[in-house]
């Protein structure tokens, strides 16, 4: 009865830590419940059968979590779980446009200190120099910093 019990632990455990490896990686409960069959039939091999019994299902149990080991990282389980997908957004530069330094744009929404700009059909980010700026306001052009416009408040005369 008990070597039953034993071998079915022992294959318990080593399917739930198959299942980890192989099917739900991420969670870890199937995995240390494996493992939890696992040393639960080692122990139960010590001590209900014999010492031999516990040597050998102690040794079969490290046997098959090498092996498990071995073929998660030999089979294409990792790659299934990179990500390989490429990023095939693009940026709108801005430096060849027609922007200047010194053009007066309106803004398209509040500038705190981040927000949009309309230049022409575009709208492009700008970030205020200081204070924050409420939309539909006319600010003048102070910088070009890669994809951003460095802008301030045009004073009225």
């Amino acid at each position: 009865m008990y070597i039953f019990l034993v071998i079915l632990l022992l294959l318990f455990g080593v399917g739930l830590i198959v299942g980890e490896i192989f099917f739900i990686p991420g969670l870890g409960l199937a995995g240390l419940f494996g493992l939890a069959g696992l040393a639960g039939s080692v122990a139960m091999a010590y001590l209900y059968i014999s010492p031999l019994a516990g040597h050998i299902t102690l040794f079969a149990a490290v046997v098959v979590a090498a092996v498990c080991i071995v073929l998660f990282f030999r089979g294409k389980t990792l790659e299934k779980m990179a990500l390989k997908t490429d990023v095939k957004g693009r940026v709108d530069l801005i430096s060849g446009s027609d922007i200047k330094v010194g053009d007066v744009v309106l803004t398209s929404s509040r500038l705190a200190p981040m927000g949009k700009v309309r230049v022409g059909s575009r709208e492009l980010e700008a970030k205020s120099m200081g204070a924050f700026i409420d939309p539909e306001t006319a600010v003048s052009i102070v910088k070009i910093d890669g994809n951003v416009l460095l802008v301030k408040p045009v004073e009225k005369e």
